[in-house]
């Protein structure tokens, strides 16, 4: 593990676990890389100085949002318990969406600046948000999007609550929207009631590197909201990126987070020099993420050894100056004839392996239960099942055991609910990504 941390910067730190060993011939290497992150100097400041952050609210003002009205009147109190939770110095705004985007606060395409002026006048102005029609969520987007972008904060975020389809847009727009978005703000987006696309959501959460999640019941949205602001103001690093270079002869097979979610960031690589590309992470505060890496190398005899892969920390710099690492860790390969080191799997290798396979097997689950296929289902689902046990992910346990009654968890033996609330189902789906940390032993 290596440390570079300048007094005025977070300090990163890069830790590598892994089996090195490879019989002979063997290719390919997998490796979690732990990546922590702690505010240390700059967190003070980043509290003081609120400016280096802005934020802008979407909220949902379809005319659904109206059935119950409960709805409508959480969304609001959830709005202004978010702007309650602002730090002084903060730019925000409010957007109300339908099937087009509207400035609620300030309005005349700017941001605020939250004190206790604005955050009141801001409030005032939720008072006036009322239901009424269509859902066009890439309108909001594009909106908050110019908005964050006359913005010279780091730290540039959205909030996004809606509960209904994007029915008014067609699919390719908001791909397109969120392609366009992807780097320049994160962005969380939170589904109310049961009326909505989890994918919709969940997709729109992991392209803009945000979290996503399910507010069944809308008394809840308050907290929801409270906790989720609060975790933005933590943020005090922007537009982080885990670098890897791998050596001539080398291929990335993929790179994955894997905690404390599952998202593919493979897709996602910019190069970044001779057989160097970055994937981009995201927004920093005290926090800690793995990420699963694998490389297929060059196949060798027994006893030679190489640098397989060089995973280190970056923040943007200007255009064609190479960035100093803030940390950095090696992946190694080294071929051996010693047939159980060769053979061993690294724990926290095998504990992510079955993390994103639990994932995995419940999307593919529920998807089979949705088009009737009762064998298809109960097969993946008993599989999450036995995996959730096996890791100890015992939220996930719980929101299993509400889709499926489990004969035996160890073997993965259940029975599909005949009935299933939909709250129940779309939570399980919603959060089938959420992992947990591999046991310390």
């Amino acid at each position: 593990m290596a440390n570079f941390a300048k007094p005025s910067a977070p300090r990163f730190s890069v830790e590598v676990y892994q089996n090195e060993f490879l019989p002979e011939g063997g290719r390919d290497v997998h490796a979690i890389v732990t990546v922590t992150s702690s505010g240390g100097a700059t967190a003070t400041a980043a509290r003081v100085l609120g400016q280096d952050a802005a934020v802008v609210i979407m909220v949902d003002c379809s005319g659904s949002m109206d059935y119950p009205p409960d709805k409508m009147r959480g969304a609001r109190e959830a709005t202004a318990a978010a702007i309650d939770t602002l730090r002084d110095g903060t730019a925000f705004a409010v957007i109300a969406g339908t099937h087009v985007a509207r400035e609620v606060y300030p309005g005349q395409g700017r941001l605020a600046t939250a004190d206790p002026a604005t955050r009141a006048r801001a409030k005032e102005a939720l008072r006036a948000l009322t239901a009424g029609g269509g859902t066009a969520i890439g309108t909001w987007l594009r909106l908050a999007d110019g908005l964050l972008r006359q913005s010279p904060a780091t730290i540039r975020h959205g909030i996004l609550l809606t509960d209904g389809r994007n029915e008014h847009e067609e699919p390719a727009v908001l791909r397109a929207t969120l392609d366009a978005c992807a780097g320049r703000f994160t962005c969380d987006a939170r589904g109310v009631g049961t009326d909505w696309e989890v994918k919709e959501v969940t997709g729109i959460a992991s392209a803009l590197l945000g979290s996503a999640d399910i507010v069944a019941d809308p008394a809840h949205l308050t907290e929801d909201f409270t906790r989720v602001m609060e975790n933005v103001m933590g943020k005090e690093v922007a537009d982080v990126a885990l670098r890897l270079w791998t050596p001539v002869g080398v291929e990335v097979q993929y790179v994955k987070q894997v905690a404390p979610a599952v998202h593919d960031l493979t897709a996602r690589r910019t190069e970044a020099g001779p057989r160097a590309g970055d994937y981009p992470t995201g927004s920093w505060g005290d926090e800690s993420r793995e990420y699963h890496v694998c490389v297929r190398v060059p196949g060798a005899a027994v006893g030679q050894e190489m640098l397989a892969a060089r995973a280190s920390l970056v923040l943007p710099g200007p255009a064609g100056e190479p960035q100093p690492a803030l940390a950095q860790g090696l992946v190694r390969a080294v071929w051996t004839d010693d047939l159980a080191a060769s053979t061993a799997i690294s724990p926290q290798v095998a504990h992510y392996t079955g993390q994103a396979e639990l994932a995995q097997a419940i999307q593919q689950g529920l998807e089979a239960r949705k088009m009737g296929d009762v064998d298809g289902a109960t097969a993946k689902l008993g599989r999450a099942v036995q995996l959730a046990s096996v890791s100890g992910n015992a939220d996930t346990a719980k929101l299993l055991a509400k889709v499926v009654d489990v004969v035996d968890a160890v073997a993965g033996t259940v029975r599909l609910k005949a009935k299933v609330a939909d709250a129940d189902e779309m939570t399980l789906e919603t959060r089938s990504t959420q992992t947990v940390r591999v046991k310390k032993t």
